[in-house]
């Protein structure tokens, strides 16, 4: 119903396309996810289909002409494998672009998978092993945002200690977690700086 009282708003003409689209699902009716492309300039609903199924989209997507496939220039996605499919059948000159935020959370989640791994190498009572598992938040903020300067005290650790300083007494338990947790910050900071060079070094 929602749908089709707003159904005018969205593309009905299979001989236009933007230029730059980007491909999402949401949760909706029953839970099911279903798949929302909006346009990339301005942010406005293209269409809404009932499922994000690759046969549905390829379908939807293949009733557009040449022309207007053709035309289209980027579309911005996570990191769904089956969409990077969709896009190359459908669109040949379409540039994938993968969402910024997608992809530092998937190097939060591998580094955050390498803490633990680390962690289980100490035994349960040592101060390593308390160091890397409870404050396990503060591993995956920006260091500039730590706390530097007033400390607290901790009884896991029993220590008075600032989160710049648990942070880093933390990652020094690993050379491989600090590294790690380095490559992770200069990740997060060249892509909020939008520095291309930077980020494929």
């Amino acid at each position: 119903r929602v749908l089709g009282n707003c159904s005018h708003r969205f593309i009905d003409s299979y001989e236009y396309l933007p230029a730059h689209l980007a491909f999402d699902e949401f949760k909706g009716v029953d839970r099911q996810l279903h798949f929302i492309c909006l346009d990339g300039d301005n942010h406005q609903v293209v269409q809404i289909l009932r499922t994000r199924y690759k046969k549905t989209l390829l379908k939807y997507f293949g009733r557009f002409s040449p022309q207007a496939r053709a035309n289209f220039r980027t579309v911005t996605m996570d990191l769904n494998f089956y969409y990077q499919d969709i896009v190359r059948a459908c669109f040949p000159n379409a540039q994938i672009v993968i969402d910024r935020f997608h992809m530092i959370q998937m190097l939060t989640r591998s580094f955050n998978s390498l803490r633990v791994k680390v962690m289980k190498t100490f035994d349960k009572r040592s101060r390593q092993y308390q160091l890397l598992k409870y404050p396990w938040k503060l591993y995956l903020k920006k260091f500039d945002e730590l706390e530097k300067v007033h400390s607290r005290y901790n009884w896991h650790y029993k220590d008075c200690l600032t989160q710049a300083q648990v942070v880093t007494e933390g990652i020094n338990t690993s050379t491989a977690l600090e590294n790690s947790y380095n490559l992770m910050q200069s990740f997060i900071q060249v892509v909020e700086t939008g520095n291309t060079h930077e980020l494929k070094s």
